[in-house]
């Protein structure tokens, strides 16, 4: 992996300096007389400002929600839009098949984790590690609990949609539908499990406790209590990050893995899978509030681990683990139901006062430079061939030499105040990345490409492509977003390219869309070839900005263009 990012830098340089060879190139196209040595500052650097339609779309009914990358979404969040909950189901996968788990064997205790996104800071006083976790919304000093439900599920989760071609993945939605099967909620709710801890006697008892999870940034520290030092302390075994960690009644898992050893059902995965059709985790708000959680449920340290003990015929006892992976297949789902600001489809053709975005089943915009290309009008009726005509000369539509050099391009978006405040939005709600992509074709801009600013933390990532939210310095609220796509529109002028629509969508990590990560967009149900990023159904974050019909003219949307030209 590292190789490879590193081979995506140098390509990404490499491309950074051919495209200035290029820009060079064409400008120096220009006639003799303009570039030398002794009338160099015979140029002028001017600015435009162009009209864009922005317009809000609405992912409704749902959106698909398998093959996130990994990454899974649990609990509430609340926002200027209402609240959503997340929920996610995931098969299971175990560490090995046709298990020997020895003579007499009976479970010491079951444990489920689910580790948070969290980095070692330092050492507190008592030497205990200090995490910062940036996977739970909002972010704060605190957190909300959440009140987690963990189900067996009884949905056999298809790879396959056995209604489509041949070798075609089945595609599951957020509203608990899939593609070509319909609704199977029904089904997710299988027998709950239930949460026990162990009191630290000699010979444990356990008991059965609440299943509300305290949402903290602490590690753990797992200490045996059969060892103890010489003051008479439990030795530590193992430290482990901030996470999810419960422990469950080994009843069920007795049942269902212990007793079947020997059994066709654990010889294989494919048996396994349809035997045993994995977990569904919901959670439910703790005195009206809660928290929203993005799960790493791809690492090794996210699984269900089974500590048994066995006794052989002699005598000898021993111990043993079984481990339970999350995956391959996991499906997230979304309840907007307590939306309290409903999402409408905007207007296309004319553009909207207001864009509404907002992740997960939720909205993003489209934008088109210039009013889109309409092929039907003629030229000089055209505003992106008046564009063209203005920086460059074609023949029969192709280029043929400068005019003037583009050296920056910006869309810039303001966020809409008045509406935010109105609703009670909360600055730390507020959205610092967003996310502008070719729509039309399911792919980052060649500007994504060519940032080759900081690719391993989300925040500092793609930042002269994707610019972070400009805020207060006193109230720290969104003033505005500004997103550069000067090659994007030298490709529109130098290069041919195609005016295509853009989209524009809140991301929860800009990183995400790499297409080295094997992102790939997720389609919107019931809507013919319209697709939406994985950075934005993974946050719920939203906001709200002026659109190009904004009644404060100040604050409309806008493309700005930097260029240079002869002033003779």
């Amino acid at each position: 992996m590292k190789k490879n990012k590193i081979a995506l830098q140098i390509i990404s340089f490499g491309l950074v300096i051919l495209t200035f060879i290029a820009c060079d190139k064409d400008f120096a196209s220009l006639e003799s007389d303009v570039i030398n040595n002794e009338i160099a500052t015979n140029f002028d650097i001017l600015s435009e400002q162009y009209d864009i339609i922005a317009y809000t779309k609405p992912l409704e009914p749902a959106v698909q929600t398998n093959g996130l990358i990994g990454l899974s979404t649990l609990g509430i969040y609340d926002d200027a839009y209402g609240r959503t909950k997340s929920s996610f189901v995931t098969q299971l996968s175990a560490s090995s098949y046709d298990p020997d788990f020895g003579n007499g064997t009976v479970i010491d205790s079951v444990v489920l984790r689910m580790p948070y996104f969290s980095r070692a800071t330092g050492f507190d006083e008592d030497g205990n590690t200090i995490y910062e976790i940036d996977s739970i919304l909002p972010k704060g000093e605190t957190y909300d609990n959440i009140n987690l439900r963990i189900f067996e599920n009884n949905y056999f989760l298809r790879d396959f949609d056995p209604n489509a071609d041949f070798n075609e993945s089945q595609v599951y939605f957020s509203d608990k539908t899939a593609a070509g099967s319909g609704d199977f909620s029904g089904a997710l709710e299988g027998e709950e499990l239930t949460f026990v801890d162990y009191n630290d006697a000699t010979e444990p008892v356990m008991s059965v406790v609440s299943n509300e999870i305290a949402i903290n940034n602490r590690g753990y520290s797992l200490k045996d209590v059969n060892n103890l030092d010489d003051d008479g302390n439990k030795t530590l075994l193992e430290t482990q990050t901030p996470g999810i960690r419960v422990m469950l009644h080994p009843t069920f898992w007795q049942n269902k893995i212990i007793d079947k050893e020997g059994d066709a059902v654990l010889s294989n995965q494919n048996n396994f899978v349809n035997y045993f059709k994995g977990l569904y985790f919901e959670a439910e708000p703790v005195d009206g509030d809660g928290s929203f959680l993005i799960l790493n449920t791809n690492s090794t340290n996210a699984n269900v681990t089974i500590y048994y003990s066995t006794t052989e015929t002699n005598g000898d006892t021993g111990t043993g683990t079984y481990v339970l992976r999350f995956g391959p297949n996991k499906i997230n789902f979304f309840d907007n139901d307590g939306f309290t600001l409903p999402i409408e489809s905007g207007d296309p053709a004319t553009g909207d006062d207001r864009i509404y975005l907002k992740g997960g089943e939720g909205a993003v915009a489209g934008i088109k430079l210039f009013n889109g290309e309409d092929l039907d009008d003629a030229p000089e009726d055209n505003p992106f061939e008046t564009f063209k005509n203005y920086f460059v000369v074609t023949d029969e539509g192709k280029f043929v030499r400068s005019k003037r050099l583009v050296n920056e391009a910006n869309l810039v978006f303001y966020v809409d105040r008045d509406q935010l405040d109105m609703l009670g939005e909360v600055s730390e709600n507020e959205p610092n990345r967003l996310y502008l992509y070719d729509i039309e074709n399911k792919r980052p801009l060649i500007d994504y490409v060519l940032d080759a600013t900081n690719s391993t933390l989300p925040s500092f990532s793609k930042l002269s492509h994707l610019g972070i939210l400009e805020r207060d310095e006193t109230s720290e609220k969104g003033i505005k977003y500004k997103l550069k796509i000067t090659e994007h529109i030298n490709n529109l002028l130098i290069r041919d390219s195609t005016n295509v629509e853009l989209g524009l969508a809140v991301s929860l990590n800009v990183n995400v869309e790499e297409s080295t990560l094997g992102s790939v967009q997720k389609d919107v149900k019931g809507a013919d070839d319209f697709n939406v990023p994985v950075s934005s159904i993974l946050t719920p974050r939203g906001t709200i900005l002026h659109g190009n019909n904004s009644e404060d003219e100040t604050k409309r949307v806008y493309l700005e263009i930097y260029y240079t030209e002869p002033n003779n």
